[in-house]
């Protein structure tokens, strides 16, 4: 293929010429995109240990942080094709459109996001409380913007939307310092009330792990046509709730064996047509 020397050499004289007249631009612009970056990194750290020096929570933290990063990042953008002389009204126009285009198609994800700030928020739990919430039992492992994770007794991992989390009811049992354990016993007729209350109180007072201020409690729940309940209340601390439960279970039945008081049997009762 052939090519004129003359129409080259006034190509190539055209682009320096532009490119002389647009370098102020480009490097002025450069210039701008470059100490942007490294102001905005600065920035940045600097908003980071404030929060933390705060002692701000550290995924609200690492969320605040996160998003000023990339305002500033979309910010410095805009100044940047500005200097080059782009028009920036149309881009930013079309930003636009496409943040609304993206929120309408999001509307569940951006649902959770709130969620996500109201639980950073306020705080209903933190991360190593163990919470129950969408009938979902177990510890806090992450708090994420979008979704928390769960950590179940059974070593499941669970990721719950924080929308509905959120919106539903939750149940922290890390809250508090104490917890009670709610225990019901059903003895016959024949045995002897006192002397089983007398068995259960000894066992309560005999486990350290049971609290003695407030102090447990045992009595007469109620009298069903086949066995009388007695309710127990131990109180523990929260670490050793489940301990207390348990122990407190396996140790009344072996006393009440040895002592001759017979638990009664769970009997439905069933009301029979008449024919």
């Amino acid at each position: 293929m052939y090519i004129d020397p003359k129409h080259l050499t006034d190509y190539v004289s055209n682009f320096i010429k532009v490119f002389i007249e647009y370098s102020p631009n480009l490097i002025s612009a450069s210039l701008i995109l470059f100490v942007g970056l490294y102001t905005i990194r600065i920035i940045n750290r600097l908003i980071r240990r404030i929060m933390i020096k705060r002692e701000l929570d550290p995924t609200l933290t690492k969320f605040l942080a996160d998003i000023l990063l990339w305002v500033l990042r979309v910010l410095l953008f805009v100044t940047f094709i500005s200097k080059l002389g782009i028009e920036t009204s149309s881009f930013v126009a079309i930003l636009g459109a496409m943040g609304l285009a993206v929120g309408l198609s999001l509307q569940g994800s951006l649902s959770n996001f709130a969620g996500g700030m109201l639980i950073i928020l306020f705080k209903p739990f933190k991360v190593g409380h163990t919470i129950e919430g969408q009938g979902v039992l177990g510890t806090v492992m992450e708090i994420q913007i979008f979704v928390t994770k769960l950590s179940t007794p059974n070593n499941q991992t669970v990721f719950i939307p924080n929308g509905i989390l959120s919106n539903g009811t939750i149940t922290n049992y890390s809250l508090e310092k104490f917890r009670r354990a709610d225990l019901t016993f059903a003895i016959s007729y024949d045995s002897d009330i006192k002397k089983a209350k007398d068995l259960i109180m000894f066992i309560l007072e005999d486990n350290p792990k049971v609290l003695q201020t407030p102090k447990p409690e045992v009595f007469v729940k109620n009298l069903t046509d086949s066995a009388i309940e007695l309710a127990v209340r131990p109180w523990a601390n929260s670490a050793d709730f489940g301990a207390v439960f348990t122990e407190t279970l396996e140790n009344c039945k072996t006393a009440f064996d040895a002592a001759g008081i017979v638990i009664q049997p769970y009997i439905k009762e069933m009301s029979k047509a008449s024919n």
